[in-house]
C-alpha cells in the first residue's frame, strides 16, 4: 500500500513539473525520484517471487507431507479417493458400517414446518394448484403395489374428458412423482404438459414413498428390497403401461419421458420385451443413463467394491438405501468439502450423487425438495449402478458373480442389454456438466439406437443432472425443446431414418 502511495506522489510531482512550474521545481530531482521508484518496484517484485518460491520449497512441501500427500501435484480428487480407501480399511478393522466413526450421527437441516405444502402428497400438491388429481393403484406380476398419479386434463378445462394425447413421466433414482411438480405450475414439467394438452401420468417405482406395499411381503423384509432397476423394467414399467393402455384403449399411443433411472428402465425394457417398442409412440430421455464409463459422481468410489456383493450390502445396509445411511453422511460431508455448496443441499443424497448447479438452483424450492427427496430406493439398485461403472462400458443385468450368474442366468457372466433391439424413436437430451450421464456415454448410446430422433445438448455448460427437474431456466433450456420434439418427434425420426437410408 505504501508503494502505491509513493508512486502516486511521484506521478503528481511529474505532472506538476511541466513548463509552467520549472521555475520553482528542478527537473533533475524529478528524474532521480523516478529512477529510485523504479528500482524500489523491481526490488519488491523480485522479493515477492523469492518469497513465493520459499513457500513452495519449504512450507507447502512440509504441509503436504504431513497430510499424507508427498507429491505436490496430487489432485483434490486423488486425495479424496485416498482418504476413502483409508476409511474402508478402518471399517474392516473395526467391523463397523462404513464411515460411521467419521460422519455426523444426524442431519442438521430441518425444514420449515410453517409451510403446509411441505407435508402434502403429490395429489394434494396438484390439487393445491387448482388441477384435477388422481391416484391409481397397480399390482405388478410379482406382487408389488404401485401408486401412479395423474393429471387428467388441463387446469381450466370445461370438458372433464381426458385428451387422447398421453404422456408417462418416470422419475429417477431416489425420486418420485413429486419431482415433476415441485417447481410449481409455471416451471413444473407435469403442469406444462397438461396445459399443452396431454393426459399426464406420473409413475412411482417399487419401494419409494408411494409404492411401499406388496401383496405378501413386509416392507421391513429383505425379500421386499431384493430388486434393482432390472425388476422395475421387467415388472413395474410394463404394469403401468398396460394399465394406462387399458384405460385409454389399445389404439392409443403413449409418449414416454424419463429422467436418469427413468431412462435406464426404458432402455432395459425395450431391449428385452421388444413388443413395447410398438406400444409406445416415442421416448424422450432426460439425462440418459445406460453406459457409465465417464462419471464424476461420488458413487464411482463404490465401483471397485461392487464385485463383493455381501460386503458392500453390509457396508451400505442390506435393504433400503436410507437418506440417513452412514455412507450418504460421509459422501455428503466430503462432496460438500470438494464443491463448497450449502450444507443443507450437501446433506441430501440426491445432490450428493447427482451434483449441484448453484447458478440454476432455485433456493426457494429447497424446503419442498428436502421434504420429498430422497423418496427411497433399494441398496441393491445403487450396487447395480456401481457394477455398471466397474463393467467398463457394458450395460448389463445385475452381476451375482460367476456361480450366482450360473444359477440366475445359466452363464458365468451377466447378460448385456441388447440396445440395438430398441426400435422406438428416441430423443436424448443431455448436459455437459452431468455427473452421471457424460457426453462420452450418451454419445455411445445414441450411435447404437436404431431409430434416433435427436441428441440435444443443453446450451449451458453448468447445467447438471438434477437441473432437468428444478433449474430456474429448465423451461427455456429444456422443456420448450422437449415440447417441440414431442410435437414432431415420430415424423422427424422417420424422415431422418429415410434420409440416412438413401445417403
Amino acid at each position: 500500500m505504501k508503494l502505491y502511495v509513493l508512486l502516486f506522489m511521484v506521478f503528481l510531482v511529474i505532472q506538476c513539473s511541466d513548463a509552467r512550474y520549472t521555475d520553482w521545481f528542478p527537473q533533475n530531482l524529478v528524474n532521480v525520484f523516478t529512477n529510485k521508484t523504479s528500482k524500489i518496484t523491481e526490488y519488491v517484485r523480485s522479493k515477492g517471487r523469492s518469497l513465493k518460491q520459499f513457500y513452495v520449497d519449504n512450507v507447502k512441501s512440509k504441509l503436504t507431507s504431513y497430510l499424507g500427500t508427498d507429491d505436490v501435484e496430487v489432485t483434490k480428487d486423488e486425495r479424496f479417493e485416498r482418504r476413502f480407501r483409508s476409511y474402508i480399511d478402518d471399517a474392516k478393522a473395526t467391523d463397523k458400517k462404513l464411515f460411521d466413526v467419521i460422519a455426523p450421527e444426524t442431519m442438521n437441516y430441518e425444514c420449515n414446518d410453517e409451510d403446509p405444502s411441505l407435508r402434502m402428497t403429490t395429489p394434494q400438491l396438484i390439487a393445491f394448484h387448482g388441477y384435477a388429481a388422481e391416484s391409481h393403484a397397480i399390482v405388478t406380476a410379482d406382487g408389488y403395489i404401485l401408486t401412479v398419479h395423474r393429471i387428467p386434463y388441463f387446469k381450466n378445462s370445461t370438458s372433464k374428458v381426458s385428451p387422447r394425447k398421453t404422456v408417462l413421466l418416470h422419475h429417477g433414482l431416489l425420486g418420485s412423482s413429486t419431482d415433476w411438480i415441485m417447481a410449481g405450475p409455471d416451471k413444473g414439467l407435469a403442469y406444462m404438459l397438461s396445459e399443452y394438452g396431454y393426459d399426464v401420468w406420473l409413475a412411482n417405482v417399487r419401494g419409494n414413498t408411494y409404492s411401499r406395499a406388496h401383496v405378501s411381503l413386509s416392507v421391513d423384509s429383505s425379500a421386499f428390497w431384493n430388486f434393482t432397476f432390472h425388476e422395475v423394467s421387467q415388472y413395474d414399467l410394463p404394469a403401468v403401461i398396460d394399465y394406462i393402455m387399458d384405460k385409454k384403449g389399445w389404439d392409443s399411443k403413449i409418449d414416454y419421458i424419463g429422467h436418469s433411472m427413468g431412462t435406464t428402465v426404458l432402455f432395459a425394457l425395450l431391449s428385452t420385451k421388444t413388443h413395447y417398442n410398438k406400444v409406445l409412440r416415442a421416448g424422450f430421455a432426460l439425462a440418459p443413463v445406460a453406459y457409465m464409463t465417464d462419471i464424476r459422481s461420488p458413487i464411482r468410489l463404490l465401483a471397485s467394491y461392487s464385485n463383493n456383493l455381501a460386503y458392500l450390502l453390509k457396508l451400505l445396509g442390506a435393504n433400503e438405501f436410507l437418506p440417513h445411511n452412514a455412507v450418504l453422511r460421509w459422501l455428503s460431508k466430503h462432496a460438500c468439502e470438494i464443491n463448497k455448496i450449502e450444507e443443507a443441499i450437501c446433506e441430501n443424497s440426491m445432490f450428493v450423487i447427482c451434483g449441484h448447479d448453484a447458478g440454476q438452483f432455485n433456493k426457494t424450492l429447497l424446503p419442498i425438495i428436502l421434504s420429498h427427496t430422497p423418496a427411497g430406493a433399494s441398496t441393491k439398485t445403487l450396487v447395480h449402478y456401481a457394477q455398471e461403472i466397474r463393467a467398463a462400458g457394458k450395460f448389463q443385468q445385475f452381476d451375482y458373480g460367476p456361480e450366482g450368474n450360473l444359477l440366475e442366468y445359466g452363464s458365468v457372466e451377466a447378460p448385456e442389454y441388447q440396445v440395438h433391439k430398441i426400435t422406438l424413436p428416441i430423443a436424448l437430451i443431455s448436459a455437459e456438466n452431468d455427473w452421471l450421464a457424460s457426453d462420452v456415454d450418451v454419445t455411445n448410446l445414441y450411435v447404437q439406437l436404431a431409430n434416433p430422433i435427436e441428441h440435444y445438448i443443453v446450451p449451458l455448460k453448468q447445467f447438471n443432472h438434477a437441473d432437468f427437474l428444478w433449474a430456474i431456466d429448465a423451461p427455456k433450456l429444456v422443456y420448450y425443446k422437449l415440447m417441440q420434439l414431442l410435437a414432431e418427434g415420430v415424423t422427424y425420426s422417420a424422415r431422418n431414418k429415410h434420409a440416412q437410408e438413401f445417403t
